[in-house]
């Protein structure tokens, strides 16, 4: 049986904010949303000032430049979609990494869909003027255009990234396997390049389009060297660990307890998350996302993770005093987001890491809220002591399997009769993916606004 709890309790507190953090969230993401539109059009317009006054006199003449006209955009995105993650501050402040790592995985369709149009366009283009075969006018584009054995390969190398994105095929891939794939989009830029500036219409002859060109190339190559290895390197070993204790805390997790000489001064807050690289078997090749499960405090930071691959079922062999080399944090599901006095955490599985460090800070700006703690077993109730006692805080476990249960604990229905006035009330949601937009859906059908759902998933590919 689903529990009720009624919002005629005691009085809720408005938690103490900063208001305009979720203003300028917004307004953040307007300015990126607009910088990458007039980023758009800047190619756009470059494309119209520099195509043949004839590039639509025939359909042949047509495809081709829809073909070129697809690449350009292609190219650009790309720039932006590396840009999205390489960490850039201005980039990280105005969005906040977590919404960064979304944008960046919905901009890369849109990716491979312009690099496949403009590799089909431009053979087709070719195809219908030589009226051949297009395996046979394949190979005449392909001998008779500069530097296209590298650009080949580096198209090869795009598809094979974006297939390793798709959901049905990242869920067969561990993430050791999805990362160093996903490393190779750096040569893939590189290897396109070349061809861009040898064969490029827009370019051969235009020498105002080539150094803006290479200046966006060597702008987006400076900006990942900068932020995505320089400076993250030395910011790791200033905030070098060492691990202190693995602590199971229930069936599939187990929290980490970290220490270190800096640990206070890396600016953690409730809900960010941080990427750990352990100095240890398993877990050198990698640096992975986890979330802090409790506020850092006194030299010493918890996370607790689910057994959910390789890397983080090898964490419970970590050794007392292993290094742990750290970068972040990140992300902005934090209690500067909440604007409302009735606050909802909904945790299911391994999110019950961040919602209780969250619901700790949001108890000590003054806020009562309610935790929903959703999971299959009363075994993987994780941490729920630690969140029966805090003062202010009411915790409603949802236990048992949808097909056991006859029901969602997480519907509409079920939610409306926990609380029934959810359209007044704040939501942070934290776990897997599907059950994180089942709450979202929910939520939204029971008439709560989005701007007051926020969502972090426990997911950074």
């Amino acid at each position: 049986m689903v529990e009720t709890w009624a919002a005629t309790t005691a009085p809720v507190r408005r938690p103490r904010t900063r208001r305009g953090a979720a203003t300028r969230h917004r307004r953040g993401s307007r300015a990126v949303r607009i910088l990458l539109v007039a980023s758009v059009i800047a190619v756009l317009a470059m494309w119209w000032f520099s195509v043949p006054a004839n590039f639509a006199a025939t359909p042949a003449n047509a495809i081709t430049s829809l073909g070129e006209l697809s690449g350009l955009v292609g190219a650009l995105l790309v720039c932006y979609q590396v840009l999205l993650i390489a960490r850039v501050p201005w980039f990280e402040n105005a969005v906040g990494l977590d919404k960064l790592v979304s944008w960046h995985r919905s901009l890369g369709a849109s990716v491979i869909f312009l690099i496949v149009v403009h590799v089909v366009f431009i053979v087709l283009g070719s195809e219908v003027i030589d009226k051949s075969t297009p395996w046979d006018e394949f190979w005449t584009v392909y001998y008779s255009y500069p530097d296209m054995l590298p650009a080949l390969v580096g198209t090869i190398a795009f598809l094979a990234v974006g297939l390793s994105s798709a959901r049905l095929i990242r869920t067969r891939l561990s993430y050791e396997v999805w990362y160093w794939l996903h490393l190779t989009t750096y040569v893939a830029i590189f290897l396109t390049f070349l061809h861009q500036l040898s064969a490029g219409l827009h370019f051969v002859g235009y020498p105002l389009n080539r150094v803006l060109w290479i200046l966006l190339y060597l702008g987006t190559a400076s900006a990942v060297l900068t932020w995505r290895f320089i400076l993250p390197t030395m910011d790791a070993w200033k905030g070098r660990m060492r691990v202190v204790a693995v602590v199971p805390e229930g069936h599939g997790l187990n929290s980490v307890w970290l220490e270190g000489p800096n640990v206070d001064k890396l600016g953690v807050r409730a809900g960010n998350f941080l990427l750990f690289r352990f100095f240890a078997w398993g877990h050198l090749g990698t640096a992975h996302p986890y979330s802090v499960s409790a506020v850092p405090s006194n030299g010493r930071l918890r996370i607790t993770v689910g057994t959910l691959g390789d890397h983080s079922s090898r964490l419970t062999a970590l050794k007392p005093g292993t290094m742990v080399f750290v970068e972040g944090p990140f992300g902005h599901f934090t209690a500067d987001r909440a604007s409302r006095g009735k606050l909802l955490l909904i945790a299911g599985g391994a999110g019950i890491g961040p919602i209780r460090a969250l619901a700790e800070e949001l108890v000590y700006r003054g806020g009562r809220p309610v935790v929903l703690y959703r999971v299959s077993a009363p075994e993987q109730l994780a941490l729920l002591g630690e969140l029966q006692t805090m003062e202010g805080v009411t915790v409603i476990p949802l236990v048992g399997r949808r097909a056991e249960l006859g029901y969602d604990p997480l519907g509409p229905g079920p939610l409306s009769r926990i609380v029934p006035d959810l359209h007044n009330w704040e939501a942070f949601i934290c776990g897997p993916e599907g059950m994180a937009e089942q709450v979202e859906s929910s939520l939204r059908e029971l008439r709560m606004p989005k701007r007051f759902i926020h969502r972090e998933e426990l997911s950074m590919s």
